[in-house]
């Protein structure tokens, strides 16, 4: 009963929180492109289910609109063909990329993460100083580190520091 358990995903509108389905926690269009199995392990689902309870919801319910997952579980094959980090806790279910499209800015609600929930780590994903595209926000069951970092290209390639 380790990372290899898989489950029966059928019910893709299982929700992980109030306001998260499985299916916005897992959708792909990379995934559908390239008929790339994107279903997660038992393990994974718990992950999902522990940062949707602990950051996602709580931000939800803060804000009182809806937040957009761009990217949350990726199987492995997935992650490979967008070209993610080998390390990545999007393959746990530990991740989610998060974007606001109201009258909440991403920049509020990184803040709000920052400074009101339990996080691993927290990225401030391009953009530029005063709005992130996206917030990146990890959550696991041991430890949370509560990395706080600023993703930025330089020379073509990601960098990261502290932010």
């Amino acid at each position: 009963m380790g990372p290899g358990r898989r489950i029966d995903i059928s019910n893709r509108l299982m929700r992980l929180s109030n306001n998260l389905t499985l299916k916005e926690a897992t959708r792909s269009a990379t995934a559908l492109r390239k008929g790339i199995s994107n279903e997660p392990s038992i393990d994974h689902l718990e992950n999902l289910k522990r940062i949707a309870e602990n950051v996602f919801q709580p931000a939800r319910d803060h804000f009182g609109v809806p937040i957009q997952v761009t990217s949350g579980y990726r199987s492995e094959e997935l992650n490979r063909a967008i070209g993610g980090s080998s390390r990545s806790q999007h393959c746990k279910g530990e991740a989610l990329d998060l974007d606001v499209n109201n009258e909440v800015s991403n920049s509020q609600l990184f803040n709000y993460i920052k400074e009101h929930l339990d996080f691993d780590q927290l990225i401030w994903e391009f953009g530029d100083d005063q709005d992130p595209d996206w917030v990146h926000v990890s959550y696991t069951k041991e430890e949370n580190r509560r990395q706080v970092l600023k993703a930025k290209r330089v020379n073509g390639k990601v960098s990261y520091e502290i932010y």
